[in-house]
């Protein structure tokens, strides 16, 4: 990659590792299900009234975006919401990668490598090793834990359905207007849900009360997140190999602890340093091919307000 455009990519993963801080912010003002529904909102709108819908059938837009938006975005805000510290949660997601390849095995009939074997193993001690600091004995962080867990394990179900999606189209899928269009899926099931657990009283009651830094917190995630930063991610995609660009959604977790730590004071612990490195080397261990993936293969989707996990699998979500 020439210079600038690896500065560019080091950019979209300090944008995408940094947007955990607005979403801790966010989710002071709203409930996690309705702020999880304004996001997908806000991503869609009025983005659909210029970027082209691709060519693939509606079914894929619902079989995609349940399980990334109500699965992943749902229960990661409500992890966050129930204590999951932001930075952590931006080393978890990772694992969706993992997930990616084990559901590509068990959904797609994918033989997964030895090297990916190892790649799960050393990631899941990370994982292993995150959730007896992260919980420490105490049922409310442990749940909160769980979930980021669920919200990963949803991200690479939402991935495979990509896959699958890319398999059977004709030409690649332009992933960004995909990612715009899919938009409009999610805040249905979403407010629904919002509206029968959070009540119609707490959601009132978030508008009134909401904050400047709340509604900048949302247009953060839903725009400069996703929209510009997936956009980015997905014109370097067009000029360079998919591993080679997917490779820089590693620095996500650094960036995600080291901003938590600096605009909210996150405490990075020996115990969580080692379940990070343990984590971020299993993917990137499962990611490495002896062959370089082929040029103008499609692009894992990456979810909107949460950076690309490294490929897991080729035609991932990003």
């Amino acid at each position: 990659m020439r210079p600038r455009h690896v500065l560019l990519a080091t950019l979209i993963a300090a944008i995408w590792g940094f947007n955990f801080v607005p979403i801790r912010v966010g989710l002071d003002d709203f409930p996690p299900l309705l702020f999880a529904a304004l996001r997908f909102t806000a991503a869609a709108l009025p983005a659909v009234l210029v970027v082209r819908r691709p060519p693939v059938p509606a079914r894929w837009l619902l079989l995609i975006g349940v399980p990334l938006g109500v699965g992943q975005f749902g229960l990661m805000f409500i992890s966050m919401r129930l204590g999951m510290p932001a930075g952590l949660a931006s080393v978890v997601l990772q694992i969706s990668a993992i997930f990616t390849a084990l559901f590509a095995g068990a959904l797609l009939r994918e033989r997964l490598t030895p090297r990916q074997l190892a790649g799960m193993a050393v990631a899941f001690a990370g994982v292993a090793l995150l959730g007896v600091a992260q919980s420490g004995g105490r049922a409310g962080p442990a749940v909160a834990f769980l979930l980021c867990v669920g919200a990963a394990a949803s991200w690479g179900l939402a991935n495979v359905g990509m896959r699958r999606m890319n398999q059977d189209a004709d030409g690649p899928v332009d992933a960004f207007g995909f990612m715009v269009w899919m938009s409009l899926v999610p805040p249905v099931p979403l407010f629904a849900l919002s509206l029968l657990f959070e009540g119609p009283d707490e959601i009132a009651g978030a508008f009134r009360h909401a904050t400047f830094g709340g509604y900048a917190s949302l247009a953060y995630i839903a725009y400069l997140s996703t929209l510009v930063g997936f956009g980015l991610w997905g014109w370097l995609m067009r000029r360079y190999e998919a591993s080679t660009v997917a490779m820089y959604s590693l620095l996500v977790p650094p960036f995600g602890l080291a901003s938590a730590a600096a605009f909210l004071g996150e405490g990075v612990g020996p115990v969580r340093l080692a379940g990070a490195a343990l984590i971020v080397s299993g993917v990137a261990i499962g990611s490495l091919r002896r062959r370089a993936a082929r040029p103008g293969s499609a692009p894992p989707p990456a979810p909107p307000s949460v950076p690309p996990p490294a490929q897991a699998a080729p035609a991932q979500t990003r």
